[in-house]
């Protein structure tokens, strides 16, 4: 018999946040599915191509998990890790061309590489969508992190990243380590922009200089 369909956005406390408030939580490792690339998420061909990749391969693995195992669960949402060379390009500048990415989907604690396999292999037979031989299965592990929920634009984040970066993290006495995290809980290829929600996550590590 199949257990009731777990949903990963209530049951994990990181893919909860509230608007206009940072918190530090400590974030387990997870595995997902990952797609990496360079450049404008609005027009890059690659990035499009990512994520005609992630859903049919994470949905067959769904399948596998419920058929299998009898554990089914929703989807995630999808998500990303942005960096540039010049972190600045993400706050001040907004040179999107300077972008780099990986645009990924988690995966539950059961899924194995066999599994991946399998739904690659589903995937790769039925349709082979492009950038498809591009994508892994691998760990994520962040630990401690500030996240935020942002709403609206993803036009409008640079203020909520200037003021996470430049004045919550350094005053807890914690300094940035690793790849500026999304979390994308609404799905922009359907939703307004004004309505968009997006959990914003930054890695940090103890070193910063808090204020007095």
């Amino acid at each position: 018999m199949v257990i009731g369909k777990l949903d990963f956005k209530k049951s994990l406390s990181s893919y909860r946040a509230k608007q206009g408030v940072f918190e530090v939580i400590d974030v387990p490792p997870m595995h997902y599915l990952m797609i990496n690339g360079r450049g404008d998420p609005n027009t890059s061909t690659e990035y499009a191509g990512a994520i005609a990749c992630l859903f049919p391969v994470a949905y067959k693995i769904k399948f596998a998990s419920k058929r299998e195992l009898q554990r089914d669960y929703v989807v995630p949402p999808l998500e990303a890790l942005w960096w540039a060379d010049d972190m600045e390009s993400f706050t001040a500048a907004r040179d999107k061309s300077q972008w780099q990415w990986t645009v990924m989907l988690m995966t539950p604690e059961w899924v194995t590489q066999e599994m991946f396999e399998d739904a690659l292999d589903q995937v790769r037979k039925s349709s082979s969508p492009p950038r498809l031989e591009d994508m892994r299965f691998a760990e994520l592990a962040e630990g401690r992190c500030v996240q935020t929920l942002h709403l609206g634009s993803f036009e409008d984040e640079a203020p909520v990243l200037e003021s996470m970066h430049r004045d919550f993290i350094p005053a807890q006495g914690l300094a940035m380590s690793g790849k500026h995290h999304e979390i994308y809980l609404t799905d922009f290829r359907k939703v307004d922009a004004a309505k968009l929600r997006t959990i914003l996550r930054q890695p940090v590590v103890t070193g910063g200089h808090p204020s007095s």
